[in-house]
């Protein structure tokens, strides 16, 4: 089954086969969850219904959700509702359709509904919900006075000169166009499901892969973003770095003058030693205005400064070096996710205040290989890597991991591994890894009682001894 387009026919079959339903239904709640959707609780006939309204330009549709596919579209109700939203309650709620209507050859549906204003005074109010890809839009206005009370999407005479859409103006339906723009290719449907099973259907996974992947691609921007930080970082401190051979040279010309003390001048530019350490002659210079003891501790001082430098840039590195391998980590896990329950599995790590629903249980559990004679357990993502390390392990279980690249952590649990069974596990750790297309990648092993966890490390990170490499084509 597939579908091309929402088109004027579809409504009218859609229309006609919710009619009954739709005339005379009370709508109980009305909710907004994102600018484009919208979702109104519906009774009537001793049933309660979830009618949808979606007006992307790419997926505009109406229809009733069932409630596998009410998931799939991944709704969250916001905590404060949008100012339409708050319009459409205010109006709408509790109030009954009277009637639902078509124009002829438009994709808009109609609700007219008797309701009441602020002073008691019974009202007749339109709800247009406008099906036509980027004009798509939801108005609601008075019947009576022709009068917009609200629109999901205001349209100024910037966007429009024949058509503005506003609170306070005249609603008017959009310009007639050709047939052919009204009555495209209609869908194609299930014939054993009716056409709102049949919409509902396929539009939900429309929505989910859309969603899935706008998500993704935030979530690699996040990610992007931060790792070229953390190069840029290590670049700039690499830069800054003294060399450890500057230092050394610093700490010989203090040993050397001081050994040269007492047979030689103070006060003077620059003095000729012999080098013991490298065999050689050598001219230092030297400020004239101190004594070569003076210069001597200038030159320990220099030493002793470099040194720390040192010793800071290289913690600096390894700390940058650790974020830099981690986040490498996150944005192969982010790539490799084929679903939104994967990209769950990471949220928690780029966006903490992020809550999708769900088994919270399963995303830290590893993939888990069974055989005969072993075990093998192969992480998804960080935590299921970080699961690996912290909870599975045992000291005789052998740990497999690309070397310096990302991916996923396998870990073996067996009394005698055998060569094709490292040969395997290797295998799948360069499957499961951003080298998983290239000729020939380097996997590491060891025991896992070589890892260790370092304190307060990222999610998944680890470092190890004792390693033997496999290059696996």
């Amino acid at each position: 089954m597939f579908m091309i387009a929402f088109d004027n026919n579809t409504l009218r079959l859609w229309l006609r086969e919710n009619t009954d339903f739709l005339t005379g239904a009370r709508i109980q709640k009305i909710q907004q969850p994102t600018r484009r959707e919208f979702v109104f609780t519906l009774r009537n006939l001793s049933e309660t219904r979830k009618f949808y309204i979606n007006i992307t330009p790419q997926f505009f549709h109406v229809c009733f959700m069932n409630k596998e596919n009410e998931a799939k579209r991944l709704l969250e109700i916001p905590q404060k509702p949008p100012m339409f939203c708050m319009q459409l309650r205010k109006y709408l709620e509790n109030s009954r359709i009277a009637k639902v209507n078509q124009p002829e050859f438009e994709r808009i549906l109609e609700f007219y509904i008797e309701t009441y204003n602020e002073v008691s005074e019974k009202i007749y109010l339109c709800l247009a919900i406008e099906l036509m890809g980027k004009h798509s839009n939801v108005v609601l206005y008075n019947y009576d006075t022709n009068i917009i009370v609200g629109c999901a999407h205001n349209v100024g005479a910037e966007k429009s000169r024949e058509r503005e859409m506003a609170g306070g103006l005249p609603y008017v339906y959009p310009t007639r166009q050709s047939n052919f723009w009204y009555s495209g290719k209609t869908c194609v449907t299930n014939a054993d499901l009716s056409i709102n099973d049949n919409i509902d259907n396929y539009f939900a996974d429309c929505v989910y892969d859309d969603k899935f992947k706008k998500l993704q691609e935030r979530y690699l921007q996040i990610v992007k973003k931060k790792l070229k930080k953390v190069q840029n970082s290590l670049l700039k401190i690499q830069k800054q770095e003294v060399s450890a051979e500057k230092a050394q040279k610093y700490r010989l010309y203090g040993d050397l003058i001081m050994a040269n003390l007492y047979q030689n001048s103070d006060f003077v530019p620059t003095i000729t030693l012999y080098d013991y350490e490298n065999d050689k002659t050598i001219s230092i210079d030297l400020d004239e205005t101190k004594t070569l003891k003076e210069n001597a501790n200038r030159f320990y001082k220099l030493y002793t400064k470099a040194k720390n430098a040192n010793q800071k840039v290289v913690e600096l590195v390894e700390k940058l070096s650790e974020e830099k391998s981690y986040l490498e980590q996150l944005s192969y896990f982010i790539e490799s996710a084929s679903n939104m329950v994967g990209l769950s599995n990471v949220a928690s790590e780029i966006e903490p205040e992020v809550k999708v629903q769900i088994d919270k249980k399963a995303s830290y559990l590893p993939e888990e290989i069974k055989s005969e004679n072993c075990t093998i357990f192969i992480g998804k993502n960080n935590k299921q890597n970080d699961y690996i390390v912290s909870k599975l392990a045992k000291d005789d279980d052998i740990w497999f991991h690309t070397k310096d690249c990302a991916g996923s952590h396998v870990l073996l649990r067996v009394d005698n591994a055998s060569d094709d069974l490292i040969l395997k596990c290797a295998k799948l750790a360069k499957q499961y890894s951003k080298g998983s297309l290239s000729s020939k990648v380097g996997v590491i092993y060891t025991f896992a009682k070589y890892l260790k966890k370092p304190p307060k490390a990222n999610l998944g990170y680890v470092t190890y001894s004792n390693e033997k490499e496999i290059i696996v084509d």
